[in-house]
């Protein structure tokens, strides 16, 4: 969904992401340019732009009013599986199956950071809800948590026994919930990475 509720925005296999209606389920425009499946999308905080990944190995940038392009960002070695603004919107993370995650300044589309640390693709990236900390997600069976100013890696969430498919903060910040391919969710403190509940 859109911040004020009235778009909502589709990601597919066939290359696009479509802008709808949320009132009436109006398709409203297309957003044309990836070269292969597009896997995720987001509004900015503002409403005013979207971000899309693809298994191109890209995410593009693009204005949420017409559906122009307005940049691609480019760096990743594999499919880009996820992608996030930060709750201010002056950063973008994408996570992506070349191992890393990445931090690009949503703007110019300056890559700025790399969250290396994972032994397999991070699956999913999310900001904490005041930005000072990304999540990530891997099928190594861990989530991280890493500095969002300066990619340090800061925990690591061992425990689930399958890829970790998501990973996303709770609405203060304090806790962290992770879905796995083992058929679980698990629930951590998110200043100690202590697992506080797993969810079955």
């Amino acid at each position: 969904y859109s911040p004020d509720g009235h778009r909502i925005v589709t990601a597919s296999n066939g290359h696009t992401a479509k802008v709808w209606d949320a009132d009436t389920g109006k398709e409203l425009f297309t957003l044309k340019g990836h070269k292969g499946w597009v896997t995720s999308a987001a509004y900015s905080p503002d409403g005013q732009r979207i971000v899309t990944g693809s298994i191109d190995g890209t995410a593009k940038v693009w204005d949420a009013n017409t559906g122009q392009e307005l940049m691609t960002l480019k760096g990743h070695e594999s499919g880009v599986g996820s992608v996030a603004y930060s709750p201010d919107g002056q950063w973008i993370v994408t996570a992506s199956a070349d191992k890393t995650a990445k931090v690009w300044n949503a703007d110019t589309g300056q890559e700025l950071l790399t969250l290396k640390g994972h032994d397999s693709g991070v699956n999913s990236a999310a900001y904490s809800p005041y930005g000072q900390w990304i999540v990530t997600a891997s099928g190594d069976k861990t989530a991280k948590v890493w500095d969002a100013q300066t990619g340090k890696e800061l925990l690591t969430l061992t425990g689930h026994e399958g890829l970790v498919m998501s990973a996303r903060y709770s609405l203060g910040g304090q806790r962290i919930v992770t879905g796995s391919m083992d058929g679980t969710a698990k629930v951590w403190d998110a200043n100690t990475g202590q697992e506080l509940m797993t969810l079955k």
